[in-house]
Parts: C-alpha cells; structure tokens; sequence
C-alpha cells in the first residue's frame, strides 16, 4: 500500500488542485488537445495497452472484465513492466493522477493501472 493517492481523470478535464503528477497513460495522443493544454508531467504511453488489446476492447462495458485480465497479463511484458515500475516511482514522491482520453475512465486502462499502483498488484518487483 502507498500513502500516496492515485486518481484517474479525463486529460481533457482542467487540471485539480489535488492531481499531483499528471500522467497521459494512453499511446495515442488525444484528438484536439494541444501539450499546453494538457498540463501534463508525463506521458507514458508503454504502459499502455497493445494495439489490438486496445481495438479489441473497444471500450465495450462488458468486456471490461476479461480486458482487465489481459491487459494485467501485456504488463508483465518487459517494456510495460518498467513503464508501470516507472509509475510506481512517481507515486513514490507523491499523488499522481493517471490520465485517458477515453469517454467512460471508469472503465479504462487509466482504472486497472490505479487498481494496480493502489493494491501493489501484477509486475511488483521483487525486494
């Protein structure tokens, strides 16, 4: 567990007083937006999921579940695992609110990646 707090927003939502480190966990920048507006510390797009992951999903309410399960399976790769290591470490330093583009953030890689960071769950290194 972190005494820190992990929040998940709209990157198109004003920024909060509360957000601490804003960090895009999409891989695709988010249509409209421009760098300045997005008030951003980070983007970490290689935590985000795969091409056809992402496709696949859809973003469909009932898939959430079974999407959730695979793409916990995608962050045990190498590359994601560092990236998500990478998120721990930012956390480390104080609240971090994980950014999506996507319509419905309750139900997107931004919400398994909170769940993640919050539980210590899927690729925690070893002490």
């Amino acid at each position: 567990m972190t005494a820190h707090t992990v929040g998940v927003r709209r990157v198109y939502d004003e920024p909060g007083p509360t957000d601490g480190s804003r960090v895009l966990v999409d891989r695709i920048w988010p249509r409209g937006l421009s760098k300045e507006k997005a008030h951003l510390n980070q983007w970490c797009k290689a935590v985000a999921p795969s091409t056809d992951l992402r496709k696949w999903y859809a973003h469909v309410p009932e898939r959430f579940v079974e999407f959730t399960t695979r793409y916990e399976e995608e962050l045990k790769e190498p590359e994601r695992a560092a990236a998500l290591q990478s998120l721990r470490e930012i956390l480390r330093e104080g609240p971090v609110t994980l950014l999506t583009a996507t319509k419905n953030p309750e139900i997107s890689e931004a919400t398994v990646l909170a769940k993640i960071l919050t539980d210590g769950s899927t690729s925690q290194p070893e002490q």
